[in-house]
């Protein structure tokens, strides 16, 4: 019986052996869009024939991911939003309902309400991380799916995946998790009963701010193969090269988040003791809500931290605009650190609704820099 890899062993070597034919240690990148059959209808051993089905360098990722996420296969797509796309238009068809976070992201919001509303899926936000809410609202409602994420973006929510899986099965729907915030160095939602994960892997997969992807990793087999249907059949896939840069990030996601959780947390106990702050958003803190239930189904806090400032918005912009070394910028999870005001950037799209954020509300992806240059920066811009 042989040892179980860790997580970071299988980060650097799950779908990754060298290559056969030269020896090379980092799989090659397969630009190419065809491959020549061994006689009509006859596939290479690999299986390859036209790189929209599959390519050696996207099914290299596709092994790495599930490995990491635990689950029996995974998909890679050309953006997070394709991924979602390919999931919800497999599962649900004209008549189903969602559930989504009440403070979802701002695109999968879009989604919901300018997409799928005209399509027939309709969704109800909910506080995910209060189950009595959440039955209450599958009681309601006949849910095909419930939407998670946690934490979630950029309110740092913590949801109990274990207890809502629970909730899905006594409610025939299936549970998602976006597990972009996290990432799987620090949860994997299939463990604790999750049926598909969802990633943008734009994010800390990548981990460099070079390359936009995303990522499904499935629990069952069967549902793996309907949505290999619907990515081959629609063609949302990830490209050779951003297939082979996203694995290159996921080589040092471990000790990426040990830095970023570490960093984060320092900012975050800095940002709490601050006089211009008003109220500190992260699990991390004990403070928060979510911490105990963050503590169990996590093995660190991550890397993301948002703030609201005391004396309102225009401060709040204002901040953004006075610091050195966090740049204001959308996204998050590289390794430099961001600043953005999601009211009015990522999750403008939720203004006027239910998801609407407050306008005061700063969000920082907190990179791998010195941390005392972090600190000092975010303390001048504060004044």
């Amino acid at each position: 019986m042989t040892h179980p890899d860790g997580f970071e062993t299988l980060a650097i070597h799950a779908g990754q052996e060298p290559d056969p034919l030269t020896g090379a240690v980092v799989p090659p990148i397969y630009q190419v869009s065809t491959y020549k059959q061994d006689g009509v209808g006859g596939l290479r051993s690999g299986g390859y024939e036209y790189s929209r089905t599959s390519n050696p360098t996207r099914t290299a990722l596709e092994e790495c991911l599930a490995a990491l996420e635990g689950g029996i296969g995974a998909l890679a797509f050309a953006s997070g939003m394709a991924a979602e796309d390919c999931l919800l238009r497999t599962v649900c068809s004209p008549g189903d309902h969602v559930l989504i976070p009440d403070d979802a992201y701002g695109g999968t919001y879009r989604l919901f309400s300018r997409v799928y509303e005209q399509w027939g899926v309709s969704h109800t936000p909910a506080p995910i991380s209060d189950l009595a809410a959440v039955r209450e609202a599958l009681a309601d409602s006949q849910a095909r799916v419930i939407w998670v994420e946690t934490p979630t973006n950029p309110l740092l929510g913590i949801a109990d995946i274990a207890a809502l899986a629970a909730l899905a099965r006594e409610a025939g729907a299936l549970l998602v998790v976006d597990n972009t915030f996290a990432s799987p160095y620090l949860q994997r939602p299939i463990a604790l009963g999750a049926d598909v994960v969802v990633h943008s892997t734009t994010k800390y997969l990548g981990g460099h701010s070079d390359v936009v992807g995303g990522a499904l990793v499935v629990a069952d087999a069967a549902l793996g193969e309907r949505l290999a249907f619907q990515q081959n059949a629609t063609g949302g896939i990830a490209g050779a090269f951003d297939a082979w840069l996203t694995l290159r990030g996921i080589r040092t996601l471990a000790v990426r988040m040990d830095r970023h959780g570490a960093n984060a947390a320092r900012i975050a106990e800095m940002l709490a003791a601050h006089p211009a702050v008003a109220q500190v958003l992260y699990p991390g803190l004990a403070s928060h809500p979510g911490h105990e239930l963050a503590a169990k189904q996590m093995r660190g806090f991550g890397g993301m931290v948002s703030f609201r400032v005391r004396a309102g918005a225009a401060e709040a912009a204002a901040v953004c605009a006075r610091t050195r070394l966090f740049t204001l910028a959308e996204s998050l999870g590289g390794v430099e650190s961001l600043i953005e005001l999601p009211g009015r950037m990522t999750h403008a799209s939720a203004a006027g609704s239910r998801l609407a954020v407050p306008d005061d509300l700063i969000r920082l992806s907190v990179g791998i820099e010195n941390a005392d240059d972090l600190t000092e920066d975010l303390r001048q811009a504060l004044g």
